[in-house]
């Protein structure tokens, strides 16, 4: 067999003209898919990550890593419509993959693109969780501590008791609502989303104006605080790393093309809800992250109890109003914390609502081409809805939201992300390289130049991630690695294959062998110069890679060196 197998451009063509029954419904239009994107876009990585960024990474300066993360974004973008245009069906950059690179490198970018989608809902759906306590606390209600943290996040009570959470019980019901709706229909969903979009750039602007004129300058100074001597903490070696963080608020526009098989006229629409929704929201990032680390010097996003749920804004919206002489300022709107935090819980919903509705179309394609269950590519009857991967996972993110802290999941978000990205601008040139002829409602401009800029872009925040999220990354890739070598490749609609194959268990090995050395190296790297021990994550990270040396060394030497 041939793993690098491609999928035709033409069968991808005539599968995105069906309509009907076994077919997702053509429903979405430029605008909607607009309004998909930005219902995405702004969302968790505005509202809570910049926090977190400013305070452990940029300070005032995050409002530099978003014009970095936006370039990067917007170089992807141009790759991302030109794809979308040409191949105008549901499944995003693995589809794009699969058409170019064949079904290996379709299948680790489909794989990766569950740390994007999936992943990225249950870090949204932990926000979501932090603003609801705060839109409680407003109102004078609780809900238990316990049931609005992870086992791995504890909280301090007034009376000084130390509590320790068991789960993240809001996560889930706004998880379990959004799948249900999903299923209902994309029509549906889409008019909800809608509806979010404009409440949601409502507050966004509602922040921006009534905060800017009560920025305090000291805040601002100075702007790019000084690097503590760790790489990563402030100067540029931060403002790179919050880049890399804060990048998790750009994945909504390559969320949009996962819409293109459920769009009315995607070689048109596609590139202009990509770009379109792409544009817009670099311009209020960068409008927001300067008035909010202009209201609250960005230390109190980290001294906070709000920033453990991811809840910053909360924090700055206090610091709208004068100073009084008391020195506590005075809320110059009282009605906007609990109006704006009502309105992020409702945008926070949208956000979620397309996470999932890009992650189950992936697995839907990656379904009809049997690399997943058949199941994944089931389509509702009534609905026109694959509901059985929205059901799926309605399961696996309520259980990340659940159970793992919100920062793990976001920055995991980002590095998939940012891999995926690299990915579809590399498959630009390999396009253009291979097929230069082939029908193209939109073209990249300054081809090799605008996807070589991507791919190092994008490359170079990753590169600043921590080093942590790069062991997850590994970790996550290898067990991808273990599916597609003992399902996948068995049951690929492409070519009869068997997972005995010689160069395909060679290829495989390899590639797992070569991810485990990295494995090996970082996790000692980071053993070594973590000032904070994280004996779990290390000891994991050998044991994991000495059982996947024994199983890929010995389906190297039976399938390889011994097989005739």
């Amino acid at each position: 067999m041939n793993i690098f197998i491609r999928k035709p451009i033409s069968d991808l063509l005539k599968e995105s003209e069906q309509e009907g029954t076994g077919n997702l419904k053509k429903t979405l239009s430029a605008w909607s898919l607009i309004a998909l994107g930005v219902g995405v876009i702004i969302g968790a990585g505005l509202f809570s990550i910049t926090g977190i960024a400013a305070a452990n990474y940029a300070g005032p300066g995050v409002t530099l890593s978003f014009v970095i993360a936006g370039v990067g974004c917007l170089f992807a973008g141009l790759c991302y419509a030109e794809f979308a245009s040409m191949i105008p069906i549901a499944g995003s950059a693995y589809t794009y993959s699969y058409a170019t690179m064949g079904e290996y490198i379709a299948w680790i970018i489909g794989w990766d693109l569950v740390l994007e989608y999936a992943v990225g809902a249950a870090t949204v759906a932990s926000s979501w969780s932090g603003y609801l306590e705060q839109l409680l606390s407003t109102m004078g209600l609780s809900f238990p501590r316990k049931l609005m943290m992870t086992p791995f996040d504890s909280a301090v009570l007034e009376n000084g008791e130390v509590i320790h959470g068991i789960m993240n019980l809001p996560a889930v019901f706004i998880i379990t609502l959004m799948s249900l709706l999903l299923i209902k229909g994309t029509k549906e969903s889409s008019f909800l989303n809608a509806i979010l979009v404009v409440l949601k750039l409502g507050i966004v602007l509602a922040f921006i104006i009534l905060g800017y004129k009560y920025i305090q300058p000291q805040n601002h100074i100075p702007f790019i605080p000084q690097n503590t001597g760790t790489f990563g903490e402030f100067g540029f070696s931060g403002i790179i790393r919050a880049a890399a963080v804060v990048f998790f608020a750009y994945i909504g526009f390559d969320a949009v093309s996962t819409a293109a098989q459920e769009t009315k006229n995607p070689k048109r629409a596609m590139p202009i809800g990509i770009l379109g929704s792409l544009i817009i929201c670099t311009l209020l990032y960068i409008a927001f992250a300067y008035v909010m680390t202009g209201l609250v010097n960005y230390k109190e996003f980290a001294n906070d109890a709000a920033s453990s749920h991811l809840a910053p804004v909360a924090i700055a919206i206090q610091n709208i109003g004068e100073m009084g002489a008391d020195g506590h300022v005075v809320p110059a709107y009282p009605w906007l914390n609990s109006s704006i935090i009502l309105a992020i819980l409702f945008g926070y919903s949208s956000v979620i609502l397309v996470l999932l509705w890009g992650q189950s179309r992936v697995f839907y394609s990656m379904s009809k081409d049997g690399l997943i269950p058949k199941s994944f590519s089931n389509i509702h009857k009534k609905f026109q809805t694959p509901y059985k991967s929205n059901l799926f996972f309605l399961l696996v993110v309520s259980l990340f939201a659940a159970f793992i802290p919100g920062r793990i999941v976001g920055e995991m978000t980002s590095i998939g992300t940012l891999f995926a990205f690299i990915l579809v601008c590399v498959g630009v040139l390999v396009m253009r390289k291979k097929m230069p002829d082939a029908p193209r409602a939109f073209r990249t401009p300054l081809v090799p130049l605008v996807p070589i800029l991507g791919i190092l872009t994008c490359f170079f925040m990753m590169v600043f991630l921590p080093l942590d999220t790069w062991i997850r990354l590994v970790v996550w890739m290898l067990i991808g690695l273990d599916v597609y070598l003992f399902y996948s490749i068995i049951n690929s609609v492409l070519e009869e294959n068997n997972n005995t194959n010689k160069s395909a268990n060679k290829i495989v090995a390899l590639s797992a062998l070569a991810l485990i050395v990295v494995l090996f190296v970082i996790a000692q790297l980071h053993h070594q110069i973590s000032e904070e021990k994280d004996f779990i994550l290390y000891y994991f990270s050998l044991v994991f890679a000495v059982a996947h040396l024994i199983i890929y060394s010995y389906r190297y030497y039976k399938y390889v060196i011994t097989a005739k």
